[in-house]
């Protein structure tokens, strides 16, 4: 037996040594998932197999590189960097790049991020005369996502009755022209979207069987880390390359499936049974993570989800202190009350600010927390919000980088013709553009041969263009002899763009010269780094190509250095797969976790009570989950119920002295509050008693003599609403300043208010 295998417990162990045909390793939180699938890949090369046999597939290039680093040092050896291991997007990107010239592109292809899609798909609508408030970008390009995530090219969808149906419906009936001329014109552009990735990979592989044979061939051995978040185009994919051997281990857990909203199918591991009858199962339980408590109340939550692989996560870690129950009355004083635990806990645990993070169900919760900690003068950032390489100096520079490696580029041409300033203006690029689509060629083809195109321009902006060409054509003849630092410094230098920004002495020109000299700092960098067989196969793995290739495939959690000394602030899909101490879950109310939009089916409720559990395994040593009685919602305070799945903790995990303190509620044994499901009808929750039940009574208040707002309604009324419009009281209750009515609104359905702010209109 390998020395390194005795590191692991029986069920890693077992997992581990199991390396023909498919298997599944069920791996619970905290259970060691990285390090099973590390050790796995150690065994396999240990055994003779060799790495450049190996696909590992992974979701952040960052988990990528961690895994690589730990087999070297298993090991004791380089062979980890021959192992394909990286995310599918840049694998498959990898292979793109050598035989993606059948599909019409060449090996230099620029990789368009989510802003690039956005400001194309802009111009398209702009360019079709459509209203860009029906057309939103980021919805367009949501659905466009959905489609190619399916693997449903543009011609495939303007074929299909259903899809068009479907947007006429939404009365967005020219999508389908959209998605046409937004690939037409990538395709133009010799570029590819995160989407087209996973699009154009499939289309090789089913398209051309002497591709496909050749990499199930290479892949003798596949792996996959969360399995659970893979969406159709990515399982349609895997299957294909293991369908030769079968020799596929997948890791992953049913219970933290939370991305559905970005096209993950739980069915996918659900269901691999199926796909692979000769399955082997092992399952990983043992949490080395957090406390028996968090534990054993996480597992209390996932319970009640029906579709599951049924699985008892345990612990040997010490029992810890119960889930502490906050409650607020306002959302501003719930951030205030978290700070001032986490003021108390860093003083009585000797604890610093990254031990600690607040999560939260939407972005929007943040103010309230933010307000809360900076008045107590406690450090924060917030994670997700917009990266060093979305900053616009950065991307300016960086288009520079993308047009001189592909100057069919139009969106990285369109951001820098006239950056710095060079008397290029808008009415010029808009004629380019006009007379690029008029050929359905690139807009370099255009102002690479103004002689030839007879574009309505004065001499002075053609001698300017032609200026700009020759700039750009200087830089790409140093593309093989100059490493990635050597080149980039040249551009930044020669554009003018060090120039204009260290002449910009604000305090926020200081700030974008810094980013500029940082993003120079980081090239530098990556030109020492050591070789790794990720880059070896399609030239210099020091080069600039190579460079803007890693930046564009970098993943939200890889772009976060969280070595700062500050509490971490970040949604509940931001924090999958991190860890911290001390974690503080806000907003746990209903309508808000889970949402409002999610109570529609009981496949979106299962997946919201996934999401809460994701949050409890983020706890180390002590969870606080906390509510707000009321939460400013568009400029309005709104009455705000504790939610539903605060009360299916097992109660003898939970630290309710807060709201003993300071409320009229009473413990007392009940039955769950009564949810009238009909899943059939796919109709909503209609929740008949308050939702902490199971734990507390209300005790009731005596009416207020005064009470005039409640007088001046009743239940059956016809309302209406400034904002909401129309609709109709369905209950009433509370008294004085307190009381609220549930009106359900004929477009906006179901809302709670307080009647002394919303202002009702009786109809009749």
């Amino acid at each position: 037996m390998k020395a390194f295998l005795n590191e692991l417990n029986d069920e890693q162990r077992k997992a581990v040594v199991e390396t023909d045909g498919p298997i599944l390793i069920l791996a619970g939180a905290g259970s060691g998932k990285t390090r099973a699938l590390t050790y796995k890949i150690a065994y396999l090369i240990s055994k003779d197999i060799d790495p450049f046999n190996i696909l590992a597939l992974t979701f952040t290039n960052k988990a990528a590189k961690e895994m690589k680093e730990r087999v070297s040092l298993l090991l004791g050896s380089s062979e980890a960097r021959n192992v394909w291991l990286g995310t599918f997007h840049s694998v498959f990107a990898k292979i793109l790049r050598v035989e993606g010239e059948r599909l019409g592109y060449p090996h230099n292809f620029t990789i368009y991020d989510t802003e690039d899609s956005k400001k194309l798909i802009k111009s398209i609508v702009k360019s079709l005369d459509l209203d860009d408030k029906i057309y939103k970008a980021s919805s367009v390009l949501s659905r466009i996502s959905s489609a190619k995530s399916s693997l449903i090219s543009a011609y495939e969808y303007n074929k299909d009755a259903e899809l068009l149906d479907n947007d006429n419906a939404a009365k967005k009936p020219r999508l389908g022209e959209i998605y046409s001329l937004y690939a037409e014109k990538c395709f133009r552009a010799s570029a590819m979207d995160f989407d087209d990735l996973l699009l154009n990979m499939n289309i090789l592989l089913k398209d051309f069987p002497e591709v496909l044979n050749k990499y199930q061939r290479i892949f003798r051995y596949i792996l996959v880390d969360e399995y659970q978040d893979t969406n159709f185009a990515q399982y349609v994919i895997i299957k294909k390359l293991a369908a030769n051997n079968e020799n596929i281990t997948v890791v992953g857990d049913d219970a933290q499936s939370i991305y559905g909203f970005r096209g993950a199918n739980i069915e996918n591991i659900l269901n691999l049974k199926k796909d692979y009858p000769e399955l082997k199962i092992f399952k990983m339980e043992q949490n080395y993570r957090s406390t028996q408590n968090i534990v054993n109340a996480a597992n209390s939550i996932i319970l009640n989800n029906k579709k599951q692989f049924k699985k008892e996560i345990w612990t040997e870690n010490e029992k810890g202190h119960p889930i502490k129950i906050i409650k607020a009355s306002t959302d501003n004083e719930e951030g205030r009350k978290i700070a001032g635990y986490i003021i108390n806990l860093k003083i009585e645990n000797d604890a610093v600010y990254r031990d600690f993070a607040i999560l939260y169900r939407t972005n929007a919760q943040s103010r309230a927390l933010e307000e809360g900690l900076s008045k107590a003068n406690i450090p924060y950032r917030i994670f997700g919000s917009i990266s060093f390489y979305q900053r616009k100096e950065v991307k300016d520079l960086i288009a520079y980088f993308r047009l001189v490696i592909n100057s069919n580029d139009d969106e990285a041409l369109l951001r820098i013709i006239n950056y710095p300033a060079r008397g290029l203006g808008k009415v010029t690029t808009d004629r380019i553009i006009v007379e690029a689509d008029r050929y359905k060629i690139s807009m370099w083809e255009i102002i690479n041969n103004l002689s030839h195109y007879k574009i309505e321009i004065n001499q002075g902006a053609k001698n300017k263009i032609e200026d700009f060409v020759y700039m750009i054509q200087s830089f790409a003849t140093f593309l093989e002899t100059k490493n990635a630092y050597e080149l980039a410094h040249l551009i930044a230098d020669k554009s003018g763009i060090l120039f204009d920004l260290f002449e910009d002495k604000s305090p926020e020109g200081v700030s974008r010269y810094d980013n500029i000299t940082e993003l120079l700092s980081g090239i530098k960098s990556f030109t020492e780094e050591d070789i790794d067989i990720e880059n070896t196969e399609s030239g210099d793995s020091k080069s600039l190509a190579h460079y803007v290739q890693n930046v564009s495939l970098l993943t939200d959690a890889d772009k976060d250095d969280k070595s700062t000394d500050v509490v971490s602030l970040m949604t509940i899909h931001m924090a999958k797969g991190l860890e911290f101490p001390y974690v503080f879950l806000s907003g746990l109310e209903e309508n808000l976790f889970p949402s409002l939009m999610a109570l529609n089916t009981r496949s979106e409720l299962e997946e919201e009570r996934r999401l809460f559990y994701v949050a409890v395994t983020r706890a180390m040593k002590k969870l606080y989950i906390s509510y707000a009685e009321s939460r400013y919602k568009w400029g309005n305070p709104e009455f705000c119920e504790p939610s539903r799945f605060i009360d299916e903790i097992d109660p003898k995990h939970l630290d309710l002295s807060d709201i003993r303190s300071r409320t009229t509620y009473h413990e007392k044994e009940m039955e769950k509050p009564k949810v009238n499901w009909a899943p059939d009808k796919n109709k909503k929750p209609i929740i008949t008693e308050n939702i902490l039940g199971k734990n507390f009574k209300k005790v009731p208040k005596t009416p207020s003599a005064s009470n005039t707002v409640n007088s001046s309604y009743d239940v059956g009324m016809v309302v209406e609403h400034e904002r909401f419009g129309r609709g109709k009281i369905i209950s009433i209750e509370g008294a004085s300043d307190n009381t609220k009515a549930i009106v359900l609104f004929d477009k906006e359905g179901q809302k709670q208010l307080l009647l002394k702010y919303a202002k009702l209109k009786i109809i009749e």
